[in-house]
C-alpha cells in the first residue's frame, strides 16, 4: 500500500512541527517554503531526514499531495492554494492535524485582543494547581511538535483567525472568545462578518460536556450567538452580574468566579494585571482553571503573582522622570484602546503609532487620545493616514520613518512625569520583521538612553 503523501506549506514553527508529527506517523512528507527557512528549522529537518525546499514552491512536488498542511500566514487566495482547492486536495491547519493524534484536554483561546496574555495566564494557573499544562498554537512550541515529542495532559492553545480557517474536525473542550473587534480585514475582503465567522470556528464540534466562555458585553459575539447554535455550555463573564454570568465584579469591588460548590472571591486590587482588559482576561482564565478542577486558593495565588507577557504593556524603564512602555503587541486599534484606557487621565502620554495599516479605523481611540495624549509620533514608511486623521486632535503630531528618529522625537516631547507608550495600532512589517522584533529594538533603544 502506497504511503499517504503530506505536503507542508510554510517552514516556520507550525510547519516544522507538523513535519515531525507526519514523519513520526509514517507519512511521505515534503515541506516547501517560498521564503528562507530559519537555520534552526533547517537543522531540525535535516536531522530528521525530512525533505524540504526553500526560496520557492515546485508545483510538481506539491500538487501530487494527498493532503496539504498550510501555514496560517498563507491566504486562501494564494495561487497554489487556489490550484490545490480546484483539484479537491484537502487543506488543513497544523492544529487540525495535531488534534488527530492526542486525547489531551484542549483549552482554546481566540479574540482580537488578549489572546497571548490569557493563554499564558491560564497555563500559569494550571501549573500552579499541579496540572501538566503547556501553551501551544500561536505561542511557544507548536502543538504538532508537542504531540509528537513532548506530550502533555492539557494544551492551552492560542488560536488566530488564520489558524481557525482550516480547522474542521478539531474540538475544544473549553473554548474562549475574549472579544471581537475589526482586525485583519484585508484578509477578509474588508467584511467584518467574514472575520467573525472565522473566529467562531473555535466552537465547531463542541458537545454538551464542553464549555464556551465569552465576554457577555461584546455586541459582535452576542449577535453571532443569535445566528449560531452550539451544544456547548455557555459561561459568560463581565463586569456586572446577570442571570448566567460566571465571573463578575461585586459591590465590594471583588472578583467573583461563581461555582456550584465553592465560589472564588478576591479583591480586584490583588490581581497582578491592571486595566479593564486584563480584568476580563483574568476572569476567562479563572473560569477555565475552575473547570479543570484547580483549587480556588491556587487560582487566587496565580492571579496575584502572574508576571505578564512581553511586549504587552511592558514597563521598560523610567529615564529622567519619563516612563517608557512597550506595547508592541498592539497591532490593531482595539488593542491600543485598552492600552490608552490604562494610562493616566491627564494629557501626559506621548503615543507612538504606525506600521502596516490593516484597514484601521482610528475613531475608536479618538476620545481617549483627546483626553490623555499630549503628542503622537507616527513611525512608519506611510504615515499619511495617521497624520491626516489626528491633525488638530493633539497638541503635537510628528511623522518619522525610523525607530531612531521616533525615539529622538519622543525625548523632545516628553517631560518629567510623562509616559512614552509604543502602542502602534498597526502590523510591524514596514520597518520590522515582527512585533517581537519591533518591541525588542524599542527596548534596546530606550535602555541605551540611560
Amino acid at each position: 500500500m502506497q504511503q499517504k503523501r503530506i505536503v507542508i506549506l510554510g517552514g516556520g514553527e507550525s510547519g516544522t512541527g507538523a513535519a515531525i508529527l507526519a514523519k513520526d506517523k509514517g507519512f511521505d512528507v515534503f515541506l516547501s517554503d517560498s521564503g528562507s527557512l530559519a537555520p534552526d528549522y533547517i537543522k531540525v529537518l535535516e536531522n530528521e531526514g525530512i525533505p524540504y525546499e526553500q526560496g520557492g514552491h515546485t508545483p510538481g512536488l506539491i500538487l501530487n499531495a494527498d493532503e496539504v498542511i498550510k501555514s496560517p500566514g498563507i491566504p486562501p487566495t494564494a495561487p497554489l492554494i487556489v490550484e490545490l482547492t480546484a483539484k479537491g486536495t484537502p487543506i488543513i491547519s497544523e492544529i487540525e492535524f495535531a488534534g488527530r493524534y492526542t486525547d489531551a484536554k484542549m483549552v482554546c483561546i481566540t479574540g482580537s485582543n488578549g489572546k497571548t496574555t490569557t493563554t499564558t495566564l491560564i497555563t500559569h494557573i494550571l501549573r500552579t494547581g499541579g496540572v501538566d499544562a503547556s501553551p501551544a498554537g500561536n505561542i511557544g512550541r507548536s502543538l504538532a511538535w508537542q504531540v509528537a515529542r513532548e506530550p502533555h495532559a492539557v494544551y492551552v492553545v492560542e488560536l488566530s483567525s488564520f489558524q481557525l480557517e482550516n480547522m474542521f474536525d478539531f474540538k475544544a473542550n473549553i473554548a474562549v472568545i475574549l472579544n471581537i473587534t475589526p482586525d485583519h480585514l484585508d484578509r477578509y475582503d474588508y467584511k467584518m462578518e467574514n472575520y467573525t465567522r472565522a473566529k467562531f470556528r473555535i466552537i465547531r464540534n463542541m458537545t454538551p460536556e464542553d464549555v464556551f466562555i465569552y465576554w457577555q458585553d461584546d455586541p459582535i459575539i452576542n449577535a453571532q450567538l443569535q445566528q449560531l447554535s452550539t451544544e456547548a455550555t455557555l459561561m459568560p463573564f463581565g463586569e456586572e452580574q446577570r442571570e448566567n454570568t460566571r465571573a463578575f465584579i461585586d459591590a465590594e469591588n471583588e472578583l467573583v468566579i461563581s461555582a456550584a460548590n465553592a465560589p472564588l472571591t478576591m479583591p480586584r486590587a490583588d490581581l497582578a494585571l491592571n486595566g479593564l482588559h486584563n480584568l476580563y482576561n483574568s476572569m476567562a482564565a479563572g473560569i477555565s482553571a475552575q473547570l479543570l478542577n484547580v483549587k480556588n486558593n491556587d487560582i487566587r495565588r496565580a492571579l496575584s503573582d502572574f508576571q505578564g507577557v512581553e511586549h504587552r504593556l511592558e514597563y521598560i524603564a523610567t529615564i529622567r522622570g519619563v516612563r517608557w512602555i512597550n506595547d508592541s503587541k498592539a497591532t490593531n486599534v482595539n488593542s491600543t484602546w485598552y492600552a490608552l484606557e490604562s494610562m493616566p487621565e491627564s494629557r501626559t502620554t506621548v503615543l507612538i503609532l504606525g506600521g502596516k495599516d490593516k484597514g484601521n479605523d482610528y475613531s475608536e481611540i479618538l476620545p481617549l487620545v483627546r483626553r490623555k495624549v499630549k503628542a503622537i509620533v507616527a513611525m512608519g514608511l506611510h504615515n499619511e493616514k495617521i497624520m491626516e486623521f489626528f491633525k488638530g486632535e493633539v497638541p503635537e503630531l510628528v511623522s518619522t520613518a525610523s525607530l531612531a528618529d521616533a525615539i529622538a522625537q519622543c525625548e523632545r516631547l516628553a517631560a518629567e512625569g510623562d509616559t512614552v507608550l509604543l502602542s502602534p495600532c498597526c502590523a510591524s512589517f514596514d520597518l520590522f520583521t515582527s512585533y517581537v522584533n519591533r518591541g525588542n529594538l524599542f527596548k534596546e533603544a530606550v535602555k541605551s538612553l540611560s
